[in-house]
């Protein structure tokens, strides 16, 4: 049908979804005793659950599909072994001060061709949560953390991380299976 009208097929997008920590490093521990490499690595499944139901699935990996320790030279390898067209660092924010709240998406600091596209893409994101989930933004921030930094030259890439686990209302928030679906359909 598309030769037919002159189009030509639609090209499937290839997208990484890296759950950071996993294994060994638990990553932040919040209150409750929730640790950052499960609910990142509960977000993660539960897109590609969801994308498995999808009318038109996309074509998204995951660094890890399960509690393992990933080196993140490896993570970022395959950002490039799969010529992916985006890549999404999940992580969640710790801090001494238990009142601190919101997302952030970080995205390279490094002059890139993929850099405005990340940037783009981070200010969506962080727009879509504050919108449809009411969490407050933090900001889109740049910096030199080496996913970020390996994968910019490859294509758009962003670290985004889903709260703080040290506040009680976003720890409970996390907590909650139904809480991850909806963090999963924004994403």
């Amino acid at each position: 049908m598309c030769f037919i009208f002159g189009q030509k097929d639609p090209v499937q997008k290839r997208i990484i979804l890296d759950p950071g920590h996993g294994g060994l490093d638990f990553g932040a521990i919040g209150i409750y005793g929730l640790k950052e490499k499960d609910v990142v690595l509960q977000v993660a499944l539960e897109i590609i659950r969801l994308n498995a139901r999808s009318k038109n699935p996309m074509d998204i990996y995951l660094t890890r599909y399960s509690d393992t320790l990933i080196s993140l030279s490896d993570r970022t390898k395959l950002a490039s072994v799969l010529t992916s067209d985006l890549f999404i660092s999940l992580h969640c924010n710790d801090a001494g001060n238990q009142s601190a709240r919101g997302i952030e998406v970080f995205t390279g600091n490094n002059d890139s061709r993929f850099l405005a596209p990340s940037i783009w893409f981070a200010y969506r994101l962080q727009k879509d949560f504050k919108r449809q989930l009411g969490f407050e933004s933090r900001g889109v921030k740049f910096a030199n953390f080496q996913v970020l930094r390996e994968v910019i030259d490859l294509c758009p890439v962003m670290l985004l991380e889903l709260g703080f686990l040290s506040n009680a209302d976003e720890s409970s928030y996390l907590i909650e299976k139904e809480n991850i679906e909806r963090i999963a359909l924004i994403i």
